[in-house]
């Protein structure tokens, strides 16, 4: 696993998504970034892909909580995903990538 800068944490916004693109292997991929300050981990990355609507949209969707579980809710199809484990609320059989992410002097970092 590589750790790389993906942004300042200026560059989020409070309780929302921003998307970013990170380098996985010789490949890029769209990451989307969730900033909850009232959570104890803070900001969660999610792999930006709806698995449902096939499209690089997730960054965009509403986030919440449903129970104990923080989600975003795909803004296609309204599925709901846990932003902590990539796990859909809705759906067993349905899931998006998670991935490891570090703060460090105010700057994010992603492990891909």
């Amino acid at each position: 696993m590589s750790k790389q800068k993906v942004c300042n944490m200026t560059d989020l916004v409070k309780n929302s998504g921003v998307c970013a693109l990170v380098k996985t292997g010789t490949e890029e991929q769209q990451v989307a970034l969730f900033y909850m300050p009232e959570t104890e981990q803070k900001i969660f990355a999610i792999s930006n892909w709806d698995p449902v609507g096939n499209a690089n949209v997730m960054s965009r969707g509403l986030t919440g909580s449903i129970g104990d579980d923080i989600m975003v809710s795909s803004p296609l199809y309204k599925q709901h995903y846990c932003l902590a484990t990539g796990k859909c609320l809705d759906d067993d059989e349905l899931s998006v990538k998670i991935f490891d992410v570090s703060i460090e002097d105010d700057t994010v970092y992603i492990r891909t």
